[in-house]
């Protein structure tokens, strides 16, 4: 029996809630082309969290800040925000987002919902994650995140008709600490981090494409040309396109790493590795020519077929 997982709506501290499916309410939020989109809110685990206390209070904290806006300094309620772009612009492509913050806080407007806004300006449906944060103490950093992608990552394909995507068109876009986890959903897709729970649990968890921008924690300390031994990438591992600049004091070298492991599995890949620009812009415009990033994605996903 499939138990299904309640919708949700939180504004101005109000609690909404309805089955999945129905949609209590929705806001409208212009997209960097003034189009409208159409953003909904869903918990992904209706009942128990796993890896979590039973008892431990289920909320997300979050302040501002001023330069990254919106910053969520703890999830104990993983969500994810789906912003739908017009209909007359949806090509059906969807990419599940994962803001960075070293695994301590989550740059939510800065790396989340700006990115969401532009995808939708590109038809493309943008799903932005509250994964957990901080880091859990005497955990893997990236354990109890990567359970919240892979169980969001089911979520919208499971639940692909109803929010006008194709379910074999789900990518994952990651920055910095979330460049981290979208590697590891990218490469670790074989087997879930938890037990299924309900029939959305019984779909693929494997992204069909990767974008990671300036990402982080991917090649080994020691031997910075090496990628970590906790990606297992091989032919099967999804297409990725990677962001990065080399005075970025998270080392490039991690990226190139990455790529050179897909090249050798021969799987496409694209890397660009800009001379200066640093770390954390997300979509902030400057004089760098970094920030031309977004215009190298869009053509990429039309190169690999993901969008016309």
């Amino acid at each position: 029996m499939l138990h299904r997982s309640p919708f949700f709506i939180l504004a101005l501290g109000c609690l909404l809630v309805s089955p999945v499916g129905e949609v209590v309410a929705q806001s409208d939020n212009l997209s960097p082309t003034n189009q409208v989109s159409n953003v909904r809110q869903m918990k992904l685990w209706s009942s128990k969290v796993p890896g979590q206390a039973a008892e431990k209070k289920r909320e997300i904290k979050s302040g501002i800040d001023p330069r990254i806006a919106e910053k969520v300094t703890e999830v104990t309620q993983p969500m994810i925000s789906i912003y739908s772009p017009p209909k007359d612009l949806n090509n059906g492509a969807a990419v599940v987002i994962c803001p960075g913050g070293g695994y301590h806080i989550l740059a939510y407007d800065l790396e989340g919902t700006e990115v969401a806004r532009w995808l939708n300006s590109i038809g493309v449906t943008g799903v932005v994650l509250h994964y957990r944060v901080p880091r859990a103490k005497g955990r893997p950093k990236h354990e109890l995140p990567l359970m919240d992608l892979q169980r969001a990552i089911s979520v919208v394909r499971f639940s692909s008709k109803e929010l006008g995507i194709d379910a074999k068109r789900i990518g994952v876009l990651g920055f910095s600490a979330g460049g981290h986890l979208a590697a590891m959903g990218s490469t670790a897709y074989k087997e879930r981090s938890y037990q299924a729970v309900d029939d959305m649990d019984n779909v693929s968890i494997r992204p069909d494409f990767t974008v990671l921008v300036y990402p982080a924690y991917l090649n080994q300390e020691k031997e910075a040309f090496q990628l970590s031994s906790e990606f297992n990438v091989n032919d099967k591992t999804p297409p990725a396109i990677l962001i990065h600049t080399s005075d970025d004091p998270v080392s490039s070298l991690g990226s190139i790493a990455y790529y050179s492991h897909l090249k050798k599995a021969k799987v496409p890949a694209e890397l660009h590795v800009f001379p200066d620009g640093g770390h954390g812009y997300g979509l902030r415009p400057s004089s760098k020519a970094v920030s031309g990033w977004p215009k190298l994605v869009h053509r990429w996903l039309k190169t690999q077929s993901i969008i016309e």
